[in-house]
């Protein structure tokens, strides 16, 4: 539940009144000229650079989509002021790779991420209420899905609002630098967890999308092991299932107050502990984890009987035996 002292009239809900319609812009709310004002989930720069127009999309009811047919109602005016800077200067960064990337303003590519994330869940959205219409019922959505949707969609809204994140992160974004193969696009969405990963170029990107920052403090130990080493692809794709698994594993709903000050919109991050003892993460199962990094590990035809072999230490190209992080060029494995 949101806490809301003197609402700023500008925010804008669409969870409110479930407004997932092709005549309003999706983050503003503001009623469009046309059906035809939209924009691709998936920016053009980036479907040209990897050929993906024509690639199929499989929404959660089993539907196929292109990644072209994937897009939101937007108002031209919204994307020519705050959205197009914002795809200029990621695809140009993209487009040198990694130390560009890493010069980046990490909330630029939560933004960016994040619109990503969110396009595809109203995607998803307006599938699902059409199919509920067709079968004569009305769509319906778990209170803990619509409270992170919603989440992710007010802090978006720093795009456009002068909305300031008050001492605390809504994120946690892992950055690294990947010995990829020419031309790779990897990408991933886990949309329940607000969990976004892409590999290209040269490097890949994970960001945990409404955690407060919390998973890159669970994994600290082996971050911290990493540093700022050039991971081979299989390492990167472990880190994706270890991020992947313990952002299932977390277990609070982050609450916030919103505070205007003047012509700001302060955020603030109510304590994660809340009134439970509980620790803020479920307990991490192997043999759950070992499915995870099997489906992650799909390129390398791993199966999970290989990764659990010993329960108690699965299979890991991050870490020898002895705990230290292994060279990239130390794996044999192919790209």
């Amino acid at each position: 539940m949101l806490i809301f002292a003197a609402m700023p009239a500008q925010i804008y809900n669409p969870f409110e009144k479930f407004n997932f319609s092709n005549r309003n812009c999706f983050l503003t709310g503001q009623q469009l000229i046309s059906e035809e004002e939209k924009i691709q989930v998936f920016p053009q720069w980036l479907m040209s650079r990897f050929n993906l127009q024509d690639q199929p999309f499989k929404l959660l009811d089993e539907s196929m989509a292109t990644y072209k047919d994937l897009k939101l109602p937007c108002s031209a005016q919204i994307n020519h002021d705050y959205l197009e800077p914002l795809e200029n200067e990621i695809a140009e960064a993209f487009e040198r790779g990694y130390d560009a990337v890493k010069q980046l303003e990490e909330v630029k590519l939560f933004q960016w991420a994040g619109k990503l994330l969110y396009g595809i869940i109203f995607n998803e959205i307006q599938a699902g209420i059409r199919q509920q219409h067709n079968n004569g019922e009305d769509f319906n959505m778990s209170q803990a899905i619509i409270h992170r949707f919603s989440h992710l969609h007010l802090m978006l809204q720093s795009l456009n609002l002068p909305i300031i994140f008050d001492e605390f992160t809504p994120f946690s974004l892992f950055l690294f630098k990947v010995n990829n193969s020419e031309d790779i696009f990897g990408y991933r969405d886990e949309i329940n967890t607000l969990t976004f990963s892409l590999r290209i170029k040269d490097f890949g990107l994970i960001i945990c999308l409404q955690d407060n920052g919390t998973n890159r403090n669970y994994h600290h130990e082996v971050l911290a092991k990493m540093g700022d080493e050039l991971l081979h692809p299989i390492q990167f794709e472990e880190m994706n299932a270890r991020l992947f698994y313990s952002a299932y594993l977390f277990n609070r709903l982050p609450e916030y107050n919103i505070l205007p000050v003047n012509e700001d919109i302060y955020i603030e991050a109510m304590p994660l502990r809340g009134m439970s003892s509980k620790p803020l993460f479920d307990h991490w199962m192997n043999k759950t984890y070992g499915q995870v990094l099997e489906n992650f590990w799909k390129n390398w035809g791993f199966l999970l009987l290989e990764i659990i072999k010993d329960p108690e230490h699965p299979v890991s190209y991050l870490l020898d035996k002895e705990g230290e992080f292994i060279k990239a060029n130390d794996i044999t494995l192919a790209l």
